[in-house]
């Protein structure tokens, strides 16, 4: 029977060597599959590395006697794991918890105290410095050994030291400018390899504004320094793909107004990844609506009709999210989305997600007359007829099935590319299941004119 050790005994622990280990599995992959790999790479793997070693070692360190059942005062146990607390915090509610046991509660998605049931009014926790130091003393007194702020570590994997030196990031983030932009690149690096430090954001009400304080206007009298504005917007991109910062960060006022200067200037990645945080707030129906209305879609269409191949993919994602509800729709026809959209379509530019997107636009009447009116009837047809992909056919002869059933003056294109090419007739046998009731349906509305006229 192998051994059991202390990654394995001690839940903690786990959640912050699991998260090293991945990062050194990926580190040795690249140094692996690359033949040109950088030294770079190998000094993060041997970093990563150290601090895995560490981690351990400093566990090994703990005394035993945490582990032993000892009889403390009642004031000292965590209400919640009834046993000595290690970390005492204060939530809103006023009572003191251990804080992987109420962080674990509120992870659970509770919003009530659990000791008093008060609803919350925020689920910030705050260090209570004074029953810490009370335990310390009771377990100095009773030859205890606590472990202190750098070796203990909760269940997101996060130290007192490592939430100590995010706070000297943001401090570092309202000083000079060379401050900020070495606080600015760490913080990036940070939220991009350590999914723990991205919930650290939502710690405080006033993280997310001091991230940003050095792109708000009363700070950029000089304009922005480009790489710096790069930094902040990436590392707002990946603190918000941690689900429980999404509604705090898009409700954050200056976010959604940075983000969409972001779109309009700056490096193509500062913009792409303005694009890319949009997309991923947007998986909330209630942010789909706050982006909505401070009129992100406008930028979003004009960075796609700019056409940077690397940015497109990011933009397409976020209009296709946004437009999922039928305000930001309108609101995307009214800004110029329809011909921005078709005309990129037109010149074979993302074709599979722009299409996606323009039949779901073809739900808006004024979107349909302006696909009528810029040829799309045409360019529909003509998809349906070369393409391979039954998505894309799928996606045409949907936007073709509205046209007909609200523009009759299309009706003549459409039967003369069935009497050339048989195009319809062939997706209504061969196509998806909802290309073949939308193929149908044109076809019988097709047929029953022809009967009419025939008949007077």
């Amino acid at each position: 029977m192998a051994k059991t050790g202390v990654f394995d005994s001690d839940p903690t622990v786990m959640a912050k060597a699991t998260e090293l280990k991945k990062e050194l599995q990926k580190l040795v992959r690249l140094i692996v599959d690359d033949v040109d790999y950088r030294t770079e790479t190998i000094d993060q793997a041997r970093d990563t590395l150290c601090a895995l070693k560490e981690l351990k070692t400093k566990k090994r360190s703990l005394s035993l006697k945490l582990h032993e059942t000892v009889s403390c005062p009642e004031e000292f146990k965590c209400p919640l794991s009834k046993e000595l607390m290690r970390d005492p915090v204060i939530l809103a509610s006023g009572q003191t918890f251990d804080r992987p046991y109420i962080q674990r509660w509120l992870k659970a998605g509770n919003r009530t105290c659990p000791r008093t049931q008060q609803v919350l009014s925020h689920t910030i926790l705050t260090p209570n410095h004074l029953i810490r130091e009370m335990i310390s003393q009771w377990c100095r007194s009773q030859g205890i050994e606590l472990p202190n702020s750098v070796q203990y570590i909760n269940e997101e994997g996060i130290t007192e030291a490592d939430r100590d030196h995010f706070l000297s990031l943001l401090k570092k983030m309202s000083a000079t400018l060379p401050d900020q932009t070495e606080a600015a690149k760490e913080l990036r690096l940070l939220t991009k390899r350590m999914p723990s430090f991205r919930a650290l954001f939502g710690e405080s009400r006033d993280a997310i504004p001091q991230l940003l304080s050095p792109l708000s206007e009363s700070n950029c009298k000089n304009g922005i320094n480009p790489n710096l504005q790069e930094d902040v917007i990436t590392t707002l991109l990946n603190l918000s793909i941690h689900d429980n910062n999404k509604k705090l960060v898009a409700e954050t006022p200056m976010v959604i107004p940075l983000l969409m200067d972001a779109l309009r200037s700056g490096t193509i990645e500062t913009r792409s990844n303005a694009a890319a945080a949009l997309f991923t707030l947007s998986a909330l129906d209630s942010n789909k609506e706050v982006i909505g209305k401070s009129g992100a879609l406008k930028p979003l269409i004009d960075l796609l009709d700019e056409g940077h191949q690397s940015a497109m993919k990011d933009v397409a994602s976020a209009i296709f999210n946004l437009c999922i509800t039928h305000e930001n729709k309108a609101r995307a026809v009214r800004d110029g989305g329809v011909s921005v959209i078709l005309k990129k379509i037109m010149d074979g530019v993302h074709v599979d997600e722009l299409l996606a997107i323009l039949a779901m636009l073809s739900t808006n009447h004024r979107a349909v007359e302006e696909i009528g009116d810029l040829g799309g009837v045409s360019c529909m047809l003509r998809i349906i007829r070369e393409s391979i992909c039954d998505r894309n056919k799928e996606n045409c002869i949907a936007i073709l099935h509205t046209i007909c059933l609200s523009d009759r003056t299309k009706w003549k294109a459409m039967r003369e590319e069935e009497s050339t090419h048989g195009t319809i007739s062939k997706l209504a046998q061969d196509g998806t299941a909802r290309a073949k009731r939308k193929a149908t349906g044109i076809l019988e509305r097709l047929k029953r004119t022809v009967n009419l006229t025939h008949t007077a």
